[in-house]
């Protein structure tokens, strides 16, 4: 798992977050045939069908992304969270979440799966632009120049923020998993947080300036497949059903 999410931190400073954030899904698909082998678990068609929804939406989305990065230094980075649009934006979330934690979730959070959601979702805004701001912090701290001092001060308090938004993620996702079924909630979660991270970053980082409509229909397409497969993958994993029932002869009674 740690070598997994070091990964997944050099994946985010490495290319563009429209990339790496929804292929975070193939975790799904490529557990669920582990485990299939592995610890014997059963996996229907349906789970298989969503297997292979998911690879080749992955397929698509690594075609249609985006080919170059839309920040690459300290000082474009600087020049991106301060910008008054990416700011509005987060005072819109910070309002939200605010709005979500202290009035809505303690009276319809047990009831209504999409708070805990919204919550965990919304946090991405904050935690997925704060690991690739790290990355990028991080690259100019050794450096002996004037600023590598900035950078230093930069990245921590991303950091900051980066460990406050996990935590809180942390506690409202085990929240979720003990009123609602974790197969429901990890497909609508995957799908909300993925949507919005998109977006937390097209408005910060501006990686959709650079795709044209062919691209980001393909992308849309591309998302919109791995997200059925997901929904195929973990809704559905409890249904007794395989192609054998496909040769079935239906037996209709009077």
């Amino acid at each position: 798992v740690a070598l997994g999410q070091i990964g997944n931190f050099l994946a985010y400073t490495a290319v563009p977050t429209v990339l790496v954030t929804p292929l975070g899904a193939l975790g799904v698909p490529f557990g669920s045939i582990l485990a299939s082998y592995l610890l014997k678990e059963k996996l229907n068609i349906l789970g298989k069908l969503g297997c292979l929804l998911s690879c080749a939406g992955s397929v698509v989305l690594i075609i249609h992304s985006p080919k170059s990065e839309s920040v690459t230094t300290q000082a474009e980075l600087e020049e991106k969270l301060t910008n008054p649009v990416f700011v509005g934006y987060l005072c819109v979330v910070l309002l939200m979440l605010l709005l979500l934690i202290f009035w809505i979730a303690p009276a319809h959070g047990p009831t209504n799966i999409m708070v805990y959601i919204s919550i965990c979702s919304l946090l991405g805004s904050f935690t997925v632009p704060s690991t690739k701001g790290i990355g990028l912090a991080a690259q100019d701290i050794f450096h002996n120049n004037p600023s590598s001092q900035r950078a230093l001060y930069l990245c921590l308090v991303l950091l900051a923020v980066l460990g406050c938004s996990i935590i809180i993620q942390f506690r409202y996702i085990n929240k979720a998993l003990e009123c609602f079924d974790s197969s429901v909630f990890g497909a609508i979660y995957y799908v909300v947080f993925t949507s919005l991270v998109l977006l937390a970053s097209a408005i910060l980082f501006r990686e959709w300036s650079n795709v044209g409509v062919v691209d980001f229909l393909g992308m849309a397409c591309g998302f919109t497949t791995v997200s059925i497969g997901i929904v195929l993958i973990q809704v559905f994993k409890e249904f007794n059903f395989n192609i054998g029932d496909l040769n079935k002869p239906n037996m209709k009674t009077d």
